[in-house]
């Protein structure tokens, strides 16, 4: 068994973290589930004084190194337009929610886009962000802490070979990579062409350059192991670090006021192939027959190859009144709509984890996901699971949670503590893993 490094020893390994993509992210309205985990790593290596701290961020003349406190500063700007640490009474989307959830006019398109509409604050303040990095040359690479861990979580720009070349210049920098899955590679038809073609560029490079690979799950550290291995990397160092949900989903939270027995439930994701969106409106529009249909809450934006989705939100006159598209709300909107719903539905065909499944699991709400290898690591038993392929199965499923005082909702409700990962144990792994490196 491998020597535990001592915590004064991590503690004084330097680490130079990769803050491109999180400098662009201002430009979105709301977080997604690599945000999350990029933002919280920020955090944890930059704001440590005790050890010696470098960003990198890709400039007009390549990636340099940055200030970390300016890093931390655009980390805390831009967390603060998404209303991260905010309440949900805060959020505009999720008023916009609650009162299509409350309407009972169903003769008009009660089908809302309730989305965060970029206001003339917000379009300052993001301008604001990016300026403050666009003339930014930075300091060269050379000066990077000798025996330095390189950190990119997210893989942006790894595909480029002059992206990353300045590592064989520094054999002695460590770079270490978080890989959130392989599905581009496994998986091809559900992400456009170039994403397809990236991907392997990106795999390789982790492979020729990495000294260590961070992954979420045992699900995906499988899979890289034999792909490092088909790439010659069999030796790949891979640490399996189970992704933290946001602490405000471990908190107490009360249904929004005024749904008192409105029955809804929410499905969490970019609207893309891969979530399998189309399920769920095929057995809503079954639904929509019933005598007291349930209301269904999509929390994510429009991503990708979307168009079969996209066509039936808008063009369905049957979905109208029980569908409610919601972009850009809040992680604290999404906590208090999940304290109100019968349950999360993640009709998933593939995921290399599955955070938003996670996160109602911490919250106490019932989840009916898709019987796939990720959401059984995250899940295991907690999770009514449905097959990704059986329409008549999410529609039952739908049914049977929408009954008041349903068996099948209440055997879920007593099976749902499942093991939720903490951000003290998720960071302490990744710490002792580069410390060994």
């Amino acid at each position: 068994m491998p020597k535990l490094t001592p915590p004064s020893e991590i503690a004084r390994r330097p680490v130079v973290y990769d803050v491109t993509r999180i400098v662009t992210r201002a430009l979105n309205a709301a977080p997604n589930g690599i945000d999350r985990v990029d933002f919280a790593l920020a955090r944890h290596f930059l704001a440590r004084r005790e050890r010696a701290r470098r960003a990198l961020i890709c400039t007009a003349i390549g990636p340099r190194l940055a200030d970390p406190d300016l890093a931390l500063e655009t980390i805390e700007g831009v967390e603060s337009l998404w209303r991260e640490d905010g309440d949900a009474e805060e959020d505009d989307v999720y008023h916009r929610v609650v009162a299509a959830l409350r309407s009972q006019d169903s003769a008009r398109a009660s089908l809302r886009r309730a989305r965060k509409a970029p206001s003339l604050l917000f379009l300052r303040q993001n301008w604001r962000a990016l300026r403050r990095w666009a003339p930014h040359l930075g300091r060269p690479l050379r000066e990077a802490p000798a025996g330095a861990i390189y950190f990119n979580v997210t893989q942006f720009l790894i595909d480029r070979s002059w992206y990353v070349r300045w590592l064989a210049a520094r054999p002695d920098i460590k770079p270490v990579f978080f890989v959130h899955d392989l599905l581009p590679i496994e998986a091809p038809e559900f992400f456009r062409a170039r994403e397809a073609m990236l991907h392997p560029r990106r795999l390789s490079n982790i492979c020729r350059y990495g000294a260590g690979v961070v992954v979420g799950s045992h699900a995906v550290a499988g899979r890289l192991r034999q792909y490092a291995a088909e790439n010659g990397r069999p030796e790949l160092p891979v640490c399996v670090a189970r992704l933290p949900v946001s602490p405000v989903f471990l908190s107490p939270a009360e249904p929004p006021a005024g749904l008192d027995g409105v029955n809804y439930f929410v499905v969490c994701g970019t609207i893309e192939p891969r979530k399998n969106h189309l399920t769920l409106l095929n057995a809503w529009r079954a639904l929509a027959l019933d005598p007291a249909p349930p209301k269904l809450v999509i929390v994510g934006k429009r991503g990708w190859l979307n168009g079969a989705v996209v066509e039936t939100l808008e063009r369905s006159a049957s979905l109208r009144p029980h569908v409610i598209e919601a972009g850009g709300l809040s992680t604290p909107g999404l906590r208090r709509l999940l304290a109100g719903a019968r349950a999360l539905l993640m009709p998933s065909f593939a995921e290399g984890f599955g955070l938003p499944v996670a996160e109602a699991l911490a919250a106490g709400t019932p989840v009916v996901a898709s019987d796939i290898e990720a959401f059984r690591e995250v899940g295991g038993d907690a999770i009514d699971y449905v097959d990704p392929l059986d329409g008549l199965g999410w529609l039952q499923a739908a049914r049977d949670y929408s009954t008041p005082h349903s068996p099948r909702r209440r055997a879920a409700l007593e099976r749902s503590t499942a093991d939720v990962a903490g951000s003290d144990a998720f960071f302490a792994k990744i710490d002792d893993f580069i410390a060994r490196l």
